[in-house]
């Protein structure tokens, strides 16, 4: 590995991420670790470790390194915790969820791109990963619940029946609102199933399939 490809990596992690507040450990060790210039298209390499979304095709990118970093330390999965993903996308952020929880279970609309982040994860030694290609919003059951729900496209409205797939204690992350200002809410569920909803920060990402504004009527 060429010292200017560690030299990025460690940039983006100090120079990027840090300075935004995510100060987790954990989470920065898992940024560090999985070689995020593997999850991009050979074309796009030498722009792996910018602070800027990467196109990967079918309409999705892959979020900036600043958006995971925080997403990540936001809901903070466990060795012990199960991780449900909505949107599977380049698999990066599915790697790092995978060294931070006990399991990741990722769900992608796309074969192609689930194809691809399989071999991807693979290469990189992630083994607690599983990939399904599936519609989160509309058609897809999960098998069980989960504690920790991460959605990497953004929706108009929560769908409600995600709130389903959270455990008693459980967390779910999504990006929600209308573009160009949407917001990354996380909802927090307690142990009387109740919920709470913490606003992290406003971004502007794609709208997962089926999530997006509804149309308008214009004269």
């Amino acid at each position: 590995m060429s010292m200017n490809i560690e030299l990025a990596r460690h940039n983006m992690v100090e120079q990027q991420v840090r300075p935004w507040d995510v100060l987790d450990s954990r989470v920065l060790e898992a940024l560090t670790a999985v070689p995020r210039e593997d999850f991009v298209a050979p074309a796009h390499r030498n722009l792996a470790f910018t602070d800027m979304c990467l196109p990967l095709g079918h309409g999705e990118v892959m979020m900036k390194p600043v958006i995971e970093g925080r997403v990540l330390q936001a809901v903070a999965p466990t060795r012990t915790e199960s991780v449900l993903e909505i949107g599977t996308g380049s698999g990066f952020l599915t790697a790092c969820l995978a060294r931070l929880a006990q399991s990741v279970h990722s769900i992608e609309q796309h074969v192609e791109l689930a194809d691809s982040a399989r071999a991807r994860l693979q290469a990189a030694g992630i083994s607690n990963a599983t990939i399904e290609v599936g519609d989160a919003v509309h058609g897809f059951t999960p098998p069980q619940t989960y504690d920790v729900v991460v959605a990497t496209g953004a929706v108009f409205a929560l769908p409600e029946r995600w709130r389903a797939w959270v455990r008693p204690g459980g967390r779910l992350l999504a990006i929600v609102g209308e573009s160009p200002v949407q917001r990354a809410i996380l909802y927090t569920r307690s142990a009387d199933l109740q919920w709470t909803e913490q606003v992290l920060f406003e971004t502007d990402l794609p709208y997962l399939t089926h999530a997006a504004p509804p149309a308008r009527f214009v004269l």
